[in-house]
């Protein structure tokens, strides 16, 4: 017991401790954010699920590039129009932004009003892009 008392072997305790943590960081990220995906699951939700692609950025962003068959709709204009665009609320629904900000907020808004099944791409049009994930112009 005289290991646990000696400062030295404290630090070494205290140092594996918070090393440990920031291991099973994001780990622990991924099943908080079940509704998150990353580029490759984004991909089997799409071609697997039909899920709907809306890109909330700007316009000039979404002309610059945006993923293939996404619909735009700005941000602002989300509650207003996704009635028009997602008739029926359990078709699945894949919200992109810039970085992933946007779409997390988009998220709350689309259950708020009654879509089931709406999902982030965790990164925004960033991630897609630096997974190397096709981009339509």
């Amino acid at each position: 017991m005289k290991f646990f008392t000696e400062p030295a072997n404290l630090i070494l305790i205290a140092t594996s401790v918070v090393s440990g943590g920031l291991l099973l960081w994001p780990v622990w990220l991924s099943l908080i954010e079940t509704d998150s995906y990353l580029p490759q699951k984004a991909i089997q939700l799409i071609n697997h699920h039909n899920a709907v692609i809306i890109d909330l950025r700007y316009d000039d962003e979404f002309v610059r590039g945006h993923l293939p068959q996404a619909r735009h709709l700005l941000f602002n204009e989300l509650k207003s129009k996704i009635t028009q665009t997602v008739k029926n609320k359990k078709t699945p629904v894949l919200l992109v932004c810039q970085n992933g900000k946007h779409s997390s907020r988009a998220r709350n808004i689309l259950q708020e009003v009654g879509y089931v099944a709406v999902f982030t791409l965790r990164g925004g049009i960033k991630a897609w892009q630096q997974a190397g994930m096709p981009i339509v112009k």
